[in-house]
């Protein structure tokens, strides 16, 4: 082993198999090959620099609990719940078209803060059901029958298409499959509640078209019909409980037409079908 010389007027320093006293200098192996300390891992420097960081800021780590799952799922779980009672509500005619509504108010409604009101809103502003209206609250979007139409026609052009495909591959025990969820429209119907009808109408139509296999066509085509069923200006707060059953039985009818591969009448059904608000 090479000796060191000390310039501070002393004898040679020999360097010891764990290296120089005080100079950092790597430990050397027998044969001169100097061996690399071995190196903290990199979670054990962010977890000690962590810890420096929140003692420099007055915080208690070491006391902190962990993350609050619980909390933040409960959290998601209400604002969700609030989301689909503001689209009821939407449904139902109970948010007028063209008022304005506060969250701290809804709030007051649901039972709920005004966050997660907050956040419902700002969801259904993104789905075009209302606008944003700033230090006021979020103002229900008025509808009339021309974005209706272009509801309508947008609908044809995606789904008339994709049920006569359907119509030519799926098998019939597919289509009988979905005749108790037709019938479960026609109970919706019966009870004259246009929210429940809607909700019920959307699970037969997304049932249809969940047999393409394209997930991107089912979210595109439930959000449209979605959109539909949103009430107009100046329109009945709710359609005519007779209305409702006539929608409905379409269903039990088309469901007959696609198991007998009737195409015609297919099409005449689904491009019908948009002339409500289903």
């Amino acid at each position: 082993m090479t000796p060191s010389t000390d310039t501070s007027g002393g004898g040679p320093v020999q360097q010891s198999i764990h290296g120089s006293a005080g100079t950092g200098v790597p430990e050397a192996r027998p044969g001169g090959v100097p061996r690399v300390p071995p190196q903290p891992r990199a979670q054990d420097v962010d977890r000690e620099r962590g810890v420096a960081a929140g003692a420099t800021r007055g915080e208690h780590t070491h006391s902190e609990p962990p993350m609050p799952r619980p909390r933040l799922v409960q959290r998601a779980s209400v604002r969700g719940q609030i989301l689909d009672a503001l689209r009821t509500a939407l449904v139902a005619g109970e948010l007028t078209p063209g008022e304005v509504y506060s969250a701290p108010a809804l709030g007051e409604r649901f039972g709920v803060s005004a966050t997660p009101v907050r956040e419902a809103m700002q969801q259904l502003a993104l789905e075009g059901a209302v606008e944003v209206v700033p230090n006021r609250g979020f103002r229900v979007v008025e509808r009339g029958a021309r974005e209706l139409a272009e509801l309508a026609e947008v609908r044809a052009l995606i789904e008339i298409p994709v049920m006569l495909r359907l119509a030519r591959t799926v098998p019939a025990e597919r289509w009988t499959a979905l005749r108790p969820l037709a019938e479960a429209t026609l109970r919706a119907a019966s009870s004259g509640c246009r929210a429940t009808y809607a909700e019920s109408d959307r699970t037969f139509h997304r049932a249809l078209f969940a047999l393409s296999g394209n997930q991107q066509l089912v979210q595109i085509a439930d959000d449209l019909h979605r959109r539909a069923q949103w009430p107009l200006v100046g329109a009945p707060s709710s359609r005519a409980r007779t209305d409702l059953l006539t929608d409905a039985t379409e269903h039990t009818t088309l469901l007959d037409a696609l198991i007998a591969r009737d195409l015609d009448v297919v099409r005449s059904l689904v491009g019908g079908h948009f002339a409500g608000t289903s």
